[in-house]
């Protein structure tokens, strides 16, 4: 899901405050990278670039620390630095030892640096991300045809990278004629820095593009997949194959795909026990509707997110409609798997009425809870979801 929004418990927006400061170092990360990438920027700088380097400056004088002496000292900390180890004030569990906003690897913003520039009340990462999707929404609404949508989205999941021919030759399926046009604006030229051999390169399991390493390895931007080990290598493509390669932009990547593989892995889960979750129902009023045998429903949003404290802060309650019993948010196990306090974290930095009303669960804490519920209407015992599904 995209949605997000500001918590209640927001700070001061004093320029070099910490929560301030590092929303704009991130803002002008992505700018950066947006631009040249971060290897190869020139001047000269953005504003934004600019404007992130005098913050942190002053909040490095003002704390009797040495600054960044230029944009480019910036990207080092950015990279080197955990934002732990920044002369930042910052809430306490608001950040893990090991968060930055560059990837040391693979020198490219992290989950967490999107995550921050979100975090901004006028996050124009967020701005983008909410009107492409919503656009989407209300085209498929104006033709009444749920089946559109949720087709675009399973596409979004599936297929984060398409060649031109097939982006070209799915624009022209019935399914995606309310959203003519709109898939031009999301899938891009892939970047020509990751290409290895004259080949870009799929991930085997997420199906996005590897990034090539300097020491002959891969990177893979999926944060589930870095926690399974090496990057499993999956198809790969001409550079200039099929008219070219595409990438869907890094934020739908990061705020629709990541997720909806977890969605789509959820509903599977479900599916084997017998039940017909909706996924996305009323053009994406949250994630899956779940049906229960004694006639409860339960309204599920999964949510991928690097930091739990910046989701907990940027946490909604889920529409009213369509109705439901109960509300939950979901995330992935291999999210709690690295931090284990991560759904504590959720929680102490969600709004209180968002809080009261939404359960905050992994995805193996859902399931048990589903199994429960199955055992109580049906009275024998249900089995587990294990083996992992691997796939999605």
């Amino acid at each position: 899901m995209t949605r997000t929004a500001a918590g209640a418990a927001r700070s001061p927006l004093v320029p070099h405050d910490g929560l301030t400061l590092l929303r704009t170092v991130a803002t002008a990360v992505l700018d950066l990278d947006a631009l040249t990438g971060l290897g190869t920027f020139t001047l000269p700088y953005p504003a934004e670039a600019q404007r992130a380097l005098d913050r942190t400056a002053l909040a490095c004088l003002l704390r009797g620390a040495d600054p960044p002496l230029s944009v480019s000292d910036l990207l080092i900390w950015c990279r080197r630095r955990p934002v732990t180890e920044w002369p930042l004030d910052l809430p306490d569990g608001l950040a893990a030892p090991e968060d930055r906003l560059i990837d040391k690897d693979a020198c490219v913003p992290t989950d967490l640096c999107y995550e921050w520039a979100v975090d901004r009340p006028d996050s124009a990462t967020e701005q983008i991300d909410r009107a492409l999707i919503a656009l989407a929404m209300d085209r498929c609404r104006l033709a009444n045809a749920p089946a559109s949508y949720a087709a675009f989205r399973r596409l979004l999941v599936e297929h984060p990278v398409l060649t031109r021919d097939k982006a070209a030759e799915i624009a022209l399926e019935p399914a995606f004629t309310p959203l003519d046009g709109l898939l031009q604006q999301i899938y891009l030229p892939a970047p020509v820095g990751w290409v290895r051999g004259g080949r870009f390169t799929l991930c085997r399991r997420c199906r996005t593009l590897l990034a090539p390493m300097r020491d002959g390895g891969w990177w893979c931007e999926n944060a589930r997949c870095r926690h399974k080990g090496d990057a499993p290598v999956g198809h790969a493509y001409e550079e200039t194959e099929g008219g070219g390669v595409l990438l869907l932009t890094r934020p739908l990547r990061l705020f629709v795909t990541a997720p909806g593989f977890a969605e789509l892995r959820l509903e599977r889960a479900l599916a084997r026990l017998g039940l017909t979750p909706e996924l996305w129902p009323d053009y994406d009023a949250y994630d899956l509707r779940i049906t229960l045998p004694d006639g409860r429903v339960w309204a599920v949003d999964v949510k991928d997110w690097a930091n739990p404290a910046l989701l907990g802060r940027n946490a909604m309650l889920l529409p009213g409609r369509p109705p439901y019993d109960r509300a939950f948010l979901v995330v992935p196990d291999h999210r709690t798997a690295l931090r284990r306090d991560y759904v504590g974290v959720v929680r102490r930095f969600m709004d209180p009425d968002v809080r009261e009303r939404t359960t905050v669960v992994s995805h193996r804490q859902f399931m048990a809870r589903v199994r429960a519920a199955l055992e109580e209407a049906r009275g024998q015992s249900v089995g587990d979801d294990r083996p992992e599904d691997h796939h999605a």
